[in-house]
């Protein structure tokens, strides 16, 4: 979180909408677009994030707005709920702020046939199985270990690596963004140092605000849609939220020195070092994108190899196969990535290089891209909350695609640095405060429940509200925490 308050010019759209207008600052192509109401945007401008949403608006080839969704806080370069859209053809830049160290940081959703009850009797009990069979932690290695040439081939392949590997089924790719691939992937730019990291960290939560949660279906707002999903209220789903460890880690932090340089070269004049870029097009460019994919490929290995790890649990403790327990994906979201997508942009289709910073890709119904069984819908859009409150399934529409890029909210955004949250806990017992709302959770230390408690973060209900409003994506069902493991 940022130390001071923003001071800059809003202009009030809509009941949704704020706009940054581009006279704000000498050098913005474009203005700047911020999803909040009325409440919310009183906790915005405490934060200077918005002049972050007003920087990015300076990058090369920049199409339409610079966005922020309303879980926006202050990040690296691009503002955590960051959205932007630059073409290639007309100089368009890749940046690494845009991503994010967190590469391919993302949520998947599985359903169960399990209900409540069943899962109460011995909540504790599961809780502990899944903290003993889920490796959590700071630079936690695994049970699940690939050699070098194997990770070159995970990191271009992705999840279908692992699945061909005997960690999962083919069907689970198919509910995957981008299959759990993205072409392009080159393992040769990926450093040595990058590999080191990697080794051993597939199929690991990691820590800060990763985490597994067993959670129940407790309003459904679209019944049909819920329906479609396998799911209805008492129904108990599983989330899983993790990236692409300290290998996605390491590829951002050499490239953002790497790019420093690259926007020398090119001239580019920035307000902000974090914004560190090159033009797509460029050797520099595709060097990025071409370790990026790596990074992401293998974020989508690791849920994959999560997930698989979280049936193995569910089979032991309930003493039941994953199949007959229902345990099948929904779907799985990247929510750090920079894609290369189709957009129809004045009244033709472009290829544009889309950057979602702490943003979820929401499709619209009848897009290719959603699965067959879902198309009629849209995309499944999975907005995890903290975990004490809530988390939601919604759908892409329309209006994204025609505003946004496809894209919305990707959770509810902190209000507190860690270091702030670990100071308001005051020694207080996190996990025993969640207890006595009937969620139990398992973490490795205090420190770090401390950091993710629930007060940290806004109202994930709010936030969700407002793109629901706003027609960035429907709500669909509202999952609440029932028992969480947190690295």
């Amino acid at each position: 979180m940022s130390d001071k308050a923003w001071h800059g010019p809003l202009d009030r759209i809509d009941d949704c909408r704020w706009k940054i207008p581009r006279s704000y600052k000498h050098g913005m192509h474009t203005d700047g677009l911020i999803y909040a109401d009325d409440e919310m945007i009183k906790q915005v401008v405490t934060d200077n994030a918005p002049e972050q949403v007003a920087n990015v608006a300076f990058l090369p080839g920049i199409v339409g707005r610079s966005m922020a969704m309303p879980d926006i806080h202050w990040g690296y370069g691009f503002p955590i709920g960051g959205c932007a859209a630059t073409d290639p053809e007309e100089g368009g830049v890749v940046s690494p702020g845009g991503v994010g160290y967190d590469i391919n940081c993302g949520v998947r959703l599985v359903r169960t046939r399990l209900t409540e009850d069943q899962v109460r009797r011995d909540l504790r009990g599961l809780v502990s199985k899944l903290f003993a069979t889920v490796p959590c932690g700071v630079g936690k290695s695994g049970h699940i270990r690939f050699s070098h040439d194997e990770e070159r081939k995970l990191v271009a392949e992705g999840a279908r690596y692992v699945v061909r590997r005997g960690y999962g089924r083919a069907e689970d790719l198919d509910h995957t963004e981008a299959n759990g691939c993205l072409d392009g992937a080159d393992p040769d730019v990926v450093s040595h140092r990058a590999y080191e990291r990697g080794a051993g960290q597939c199929g690991t939560l990691g820590s800060g605000n990763h985490f597994v949660e067993v959670q129940v279906v407790d309003e459904v707002y679209d019944q049909a849609a819920a329906e479609a999903f396998g799911l209805g209220v008492g129904s108990v789903t599983v989330m899983i939220h993790s990236g692409s460890r300290g290998f996605g880690y390491q590829i951002c932090d050499e490239y953002v020195n790497s790019l420093v340089k690259a926007a020398q070269k090119y001239q580019i004049g920035l307000p902000d070092r974090q914004l560190a870029c090159a033009p797509v097009n460029s050797p520099e460019g595709q060097r990025y994108l071409g370790a990026m994919r790596c990074a992401a490929n293998y974020a989508w290995a690791n849920r994959q190899a999560l997930m698989h790890l979280v049936r193995l649990a569910f089979e032991e403790f309930f003493q039941s196969s994953p199949a007959a327990l229902g345990m099948d994906l929904i779907y799985d979201v990247a929510h750090n990535i920079a894609k290369m997508e189709k957009h129809a942009v004045g009244g033709r289709e472009r290829t544009l290089c889309v950057h979602r910073k702490g943003a979820t890709r929401a499709f619209p119904p009848g897009h290719p891209e959603v699965p067959a069984e879902y198309r009629h819908l849209g995309q499944p859009v999975i907005i995890p909350g903290d975990m004490g409150r809530a988390s939601y399934l919604l759908v892409g529409t329309q209006k994204a695609m025609e505003e946004s890029f496809g894209t919305t909210c990707h959770g509810a955004g902190r209000v507190m640095s860690r270091t702030q949250a670990i100071k308001s806990a005051h020694g207080r017992d996190v996990a025993r405060r969640l207890a006595d709302q009937g969620i139990v959770v398992r973490g490795t230390d205090w420190k770090g429940l401390a950091e993710e408690q629930p007060a940290a973060y806004k109202d994930v209900n709010h936030v969700v509200e407002v793109v629901h409003r706003a027609g960035l994506s429907r709500k669909v069902c509202r999952m609440r925490p029932l028992g969480v493991i947190k690295g």
